[in-house]
């Protein structure tokens, strides 16, 4: 009776949520074209249409999430356990579709070509892994969060403890990848720093998380991920439409690389793009990061020299490492599994997970044609242009940092003591030097004269510019395509504007960017209130603590998680694709190998399964570290965004010999794993109602 009673509620929100969102859907479409047509009539500015999509998706997060406030702790940590299969597939999508996969992956593709594919097959085939190795079976057990998977399984609040530790460190990378992302759509969309960005974006996102937790997270994703999806392959589309004339752009994906190929050769001399293996271990990031922090708070820190290690260029392994450590870690990721907790069987888990696979598609399938055409957009018709040409979304984008255009015509007039960052490089590695001939403190440039007519790499001088860094082609004011130094952050966010579409298609970009992201850290904050306030806390310390107690907590924890990312965000240590790998990397070593063993393997125990966390979290960090910082510090040019691997090799074997040396689990955990594994047995009465507070 009561299963069909559930079954029964679940069928009437299916049909209840499919008529609203499919409104919604329509609604925001017209919305969308209403705004075009103001702009088209020149009604309001462009900033003006970035405040209307902000306004407009804000509010109708807040109003969702206030909507769906509860005090019932089946619903803030697992929705009821009432989502259907769609809807959980649709929220899924959202949650797993972050800043990482709607801004950064196409970027990755932009700058890395064929390397970039490493992202599209490892966040894709980790799907397949957790559809046959996880969902179903941590569905099947029924309870809030994965640490309560690990502390059930293994016999202990210590495994448990140890579970939210890597829970809250997974979390909390992952989630700064996606406060940074905030923060960019922020800056550009209306204008503000983007520090203030980043805390307008969290206040979207805490109104969702903090009232209704999962619950209205997960009504929140399902509005989110129509928006980012339409968002992201409307103006692809138009892109096809005018280069191609065919407006379908994964079917003419392979014209764009064509015609790549053919503008590299005739720009660059041969084609890079679909060169496999060219990336190698470097410090960019690292520099990166340290010229932001020197720039943005005075600090003074010394700029290492431009290094990597190229001596296995052209090898698999850095490229297999971390589609491998993408893929585990995918399968392993704390705040997708719980996913599966909130849909209200096992079988209902498994459509979920093809649910999920179908709306993550319809975005990885595009990402690829995105770079590709946004890179023959700037090689036909950015590259070449006379720098004083470039028109005002160059000027617009260089004001965030993910765009320098690095022609020594931009430092002509600029004060001598504080020069672009790009320039501040150079001339801190001495391949730039600036002579003030006048005494003004501007750069004043002139004729380009060589220091060796026969031996370019001498350089030469240009007014009161010298070093190996002027040459004639960098002071000749036409832009070339080397000299656009570009962040991936930038490129599916910038692509509308500079392939000359209305500022509504790229205000539109920057709003299901924000939904992408903020559906993110939504479904993360719950992972990191729910490893203090359920785990730790209601699990571990005070097992008698009231509901009541435990959902304040855990709003509390929410706030603090919040920021928390946002301080970590500041700083911008690297970008969104590489601390979203980070995580992942984190994840693949420490959940991944507990969670299939504890599944699969009945004689895994609990000390192993501590030892194995721990060693495994000691040893990705450690690696890390040390390649961000040396990057010839790598086993088979294996870069830190592969790290994963050596971790979760560590944490194999140190569960499996040390549960061989230690006693087996008990014969109860011993039955469970087996009741775990068998299909024919549903779950859908194994877990009680919501447990209101008194």
């Amino acid at each position: 009776m009561a299963v069909a009673q559930k079954a029964g509620l679940a069928g009437f929100w299916g049909n209840y949520l499919a008529r609203r969102y499919t409104y919604f859907t329509i609604g925001f479409i017209l919305f969308s074209m209403f705004v075009g047509l103001l702009e088209s009539f020149g009604v309001i500015s462009n900033q003006g249409i970035g405040y209307l999509f902000l306004l407009l998706t804000l509010a109708m997060y807040a109003g969702i999430g206030i909507m769906s406030r509860t005090k019932h702790l089946d619903e803030y940590y697992v929705a009821g356990r009432s989502v259907p299969a769609i809807a959980n597939g649709m929220a899924t999508g959202a949650d797993w579709m972050s800043a990482a996969s709607f801004i950064s992956m196409a970027g990755t593709l932009w700058l890395l070509g064929y390397d970039g594919l490493a992202y599209i097959m490892g966040w894709t085939g980790g799907y397949v892994l957790l559809a046959l190795l996880f969902a179903p079976y941590i569905r099947k057990f029924g309870q809030y969060t994965i640490p309560d998977f690990v502390g059930a399984r293994y016999e202990g609040n210590r495994a448990r403890i140890v579970a939210s530790i890597a829970a809250i460190l997974v979390s909390l990378t992952y989630v700064t990848a996606q406060v940074v992302g905030v923060g960019l759509i922020m800056s550009r969309l209306v204008g503000v720093s983007y520090e203030v960005g980043v805390v307008v974006g969290l206040m979207g996102v805490l109104v969702c998380s903090f009232l209704g937790g999962m619950k209205a997270v997960t009504w929140t994703q399902v509005a989110q991920y129509i928006i980012l999806i339409t968002a992201y392959l409307i103006p692809v589309t138009m892109l096809s439409l005018k280069l191609t004339g065919v407006p379908i752009p994964q079917l003419m994906y392979g014209r764009a690389i064509s015609e790549i190929n053919r503008l590299e050769t005739e720009q660059l001399g041969a084609p890079t793009y679909t060169v496999p293996f060219r990336d190698v271990p470097s410090n960019a990031s690292l520099r990166t990061s340290l010229g932001e922090l020197n720039t943005k708070y005075n600090l003074g820190l010394t700029i290492p020299a431009a290094t990597s290690d190229a001596s296995h260029k052209g090898q698999p392994w850095n490229f297999l490492a971390l589609m491998f450590c993408l893929m585990v870690g995918t399968a392993g990721l704390p705040h997708i599994l719980i996913r599966f907790y909130t849909v209200p069987s096992v079988k209902e888990s498994r459509k979920s997970v093809g649910y999920s696979l179908l709306f993550i598609f319809l975005l990885y399938f595009t990402a690829p044609a995105y770079a590709a055409f946004s890179r023959w957009e700037m090689l036909a018709n950015v590259a070449g242009k006379p720098v004083s040409e470039i028109p005002s979304w160059a000027a617009n984008w260089t004001k965030t940092g993910l765009l320098n255009i690095t022609d020594m015509t931009k430092l002509e007039g600029v004060d001598g003591a504080k020069p672009p960052a790009w320039a501040a490089t150079l001339i801190a590695n001495k391949s730039l030097v600036w002579t003030d001939a006048n005494g003004d403190g501007k750069i004043q440039l002139g004729d380009f004269v060589a220091a060796d007519p026969n031996d370019a790499t001498k350089g030469g001088t240009a007014g009161e510019l010298s070093g190996t860094a002027v040459t004639a082609k960098k002071v000749d004011g036409i832009l070339q395509f080397p000299e656009l130094a570009i962040g991936a952050d930038l490129v599916v966010l910038a692509t509308p504007e500079i392939a000359g579409l209305p500022y509504t298609i790229a205000a539109l970009v920057a709003a299901g960017g924000l939904a992408a992201a903020l559906s993110t850290a939504d479904g993360l904050l719950v992972v990191i209130a729910s490893a203090i306030a359920h785990d730790v806390y209601a699990k571990a310390l005070r097992p008698d603590a009231p509901v009541a107690n435990r959902v304040r907590l855990g709003k509390i924890m929410i706030l603090v998680g919040a920021a928390a990312a946002a301080l970590l965000a500041l700083p911008r240590l690297a970008l969104i694709a590489q601390m979203v790998a980070w995580a992942f990397s984190l994840a693949a070593a420490s959940f991944f190998p507990i969670i299939l063993l504890g599944i699969f393997w009945k004689r895994a125990n609990g000390a192993g399964a501590i030892a194995g966390m721990i060693g495994g979290l000691v040893v990705t960090i450690f690696y890390m570290y040390m390649n961000y910082t040396n990057p010839h510090f790598n086993v088979l040019g294996i870069s830190h965004l592969g790290s994963g691997l050596f971790g979760l090799i560590t944490n194999f074997i140190l569960t499996i010999g040390v549960s061989l040396a230690t006693a087996p689990p008990s014969n109860e955990i011993q039955r469970l794993v087996e009741s775990l594994r068998l299909p024919t047995s549903d779950d859908s009465m194994r877990s009680s109602g919501p447990s209101p507070v008194h």
